[in-house]
């Protein structure tokens, strides 16, 4: 049985096997992120602090795109899904924090939520077949193929980082401060 805080976070298992400790850490990240995002409206999604343009709109969108590209894309090496298809990168590649502010917040949450549960499935698919030692498909240009333990460390990085700018947004929204 998984213990939450008072947020509601899932607390990773303190004696839990490796895969247990990463998979536990990195619903933790994703939990804090939805935690920071919670009860604001499209207005408060799109406020941005001091000359940053980041929101937590913005951010919202940018999880959902990083949940794709590694868990589906690098891993699997599976196309694109909505609402990437047809996005030009290579003359837009801040697409998804620019675009997020035209979302509402239903929109965003859900597709957020939608790219961690396809996540969260081919996660399991990668741990039956190999387990952490799981490599990517996609062979990036410099030769590598990281394992699907590096990926869940990097998505648990990549979640405290942007946290940290949650944080501050939502502290400079409303004043509500914790971890």
């Amino acid at each position: 049985m998984t213990q939450t805080d008072a947020q509601g976070r899932p607390e990773p298992p303190s004696a839990g096997d490796e895969t247990a400790t990463l998979l536990g850490f990195l619903d933790y990240q994703r939990a804090t992120l939805a935690w920071k995002c919670a009860g604001l409206d499209a207005a408060q999604l799109r406020a941005t602090v001091a000359a940053s343009t980041m929101t937590l709109g913005g951010l919202l969108k940018h999880m959902a795109l990083v949940e794709e590209i590694w868990f589906s894309r690098s891993l699997w090496d599976r196309g694109w899904t909505e609402p990437w298809v047809g996005v030009d990168w290579k003359n837009d590649p801040d697409w998804e924090w620019r675009t997020a502010a035209d979302d509402t917040p239903e929109q965003l949450r859900t597709l957020w939520q939608v790219k961690v549960d396809e996540a969260r499935a081919r996660t399991a698919e990668a741990l039956a077949d190999g387990g952490l030692d799981r490599r990517t498909v996609r062979v990036f240009d410099d030769g590598g193929q990281p394992s699907l333990r590096w990926i869940l460390c990097h998505m648990i990085e990549e979640y405290a980082r942007h946290n940290g700018h949650a944080d501050l947004l939502r502290e400079a929204i409303d004043g509500e401060t914790g971890e």
